[in-house]
């Protein structure tokens, strides 16, 4: 198996998994497909706005959790997939991070999507949507918190190794606590100071003050503080997982996608052969 799609921790469940993923989205096309078909021929006005309220609708209570269960069957599928450039997961909190992930990349292809069709709706058919931005905005915000937890996974977040790899491996392990502290600092820090305005925010169902009036207030705020939460663990992995490793030293080739060798000789098929180089 190659090793782009090598599998990490599902196993067997991966089909599984990949059956639940397809079957999912095969519904909720179907479902998407009819209530576009009702409103058009049928007459029965469920649209984006009709969203915002699921519970007063069967159909779009079954097509948002049928959303769900797409979203979160293929973070679980596409997380077991191990990228080109990404370090096999090995922390406690690894896969867990990995999952929400997957679910924020297949987010960035339903903002293009929501944003094409707005340009298309916009300067083809004159006819505007009055959800596009919202939603776009919606959705960008739950990426740019989840890719907090990604980079920090992926330990690809700003760091400065300059002091760290000059002292002995007691030391840096020191330095790795102190950052950790910080960091747990940190986030109890904004927990403590935002729960009571986020909770407020949710119990009123705080909503964005547009003509589509989505509860952009009430959801990304709550969803700030879990995010920090989550980060939190990630660090507490991290610094389990790297307490026994061997002692690091970074170059500025540390930045690069692929090794130096293949960016002089300009072949990504792989990895250099160190016998060669």
């Amino acid at each position: 198996m190659p090793e782009e799609t090598k599998g990490i921790w599902l196993g067997s469940r991966r089909k599984l998994a990949r059956t639940i993923m397809i079957f999912s989205a095969l519904a909720l096309l179907a479902l998407s497909v009819w209530l576009i078909f009702g409103r058009l021929f049928l007459g029965t006005g469920i649209g984006l706005k009709q969203f915002l309220s699921p519970a007063e609708h069967p159909q779009v209570l079954v097509t948002m959790l049928t959303g769900c269960l797409v979203l979160i069957s293929a973070g679980v599928y596409f997380s077991d997939i191990q990228g080109r450039i990404e370090p096999e997961p090995e922390g406690f909190f690894d896969v867990f991070s990995l999952i929400w992930a997957r679910i924020s990349m297949i987010a960035i292809v339903v903002v293009v999507c929501v944003m094409f069709y707005e340009v298309v709706s916009r300067y083809i058919f004159v006819n505007p949507t009055l959800w596009a931005n919202e939603l776009s905005l919606w959705i960008a915000g739950f990426i740019f918190l989840l890719a907090g937890l990604y980079a920090m996974q992926q330990r690809s977040h700003i760091r400065i190794f300059i002091l760290h790899d000059m002292v002995p491996r007691w030391l840096q392990k020191v330095f790795d606590v102190i950052s950790a502290l910080c960091i747990w600092l940190f986030v109890g820090a904004v927990i403590w100071g935002g729960y009571g305005e986020a909770m407020a925010k949710l119990m009123r169902w705080e909503r964005f003050g547009t003509a589509w009036d989505p509860p952009i207030p009430a959801t990304l705020k709550p969803l700030i503080l879990i995010t920090l939460l989550f980060m939190a663990l990630q660090v507490l992995s991290n610094l389990i997982h790297d307490w026994n490793r061997l002692p690091e030293h970074h170059t500025p080739a540390d930045d690069l996608d692929m090794p130096p060798a293949e960016v002089l000789s300009g072949d990504s098929s792989g990895p250099a052969d160190p016998d060669k180089t």
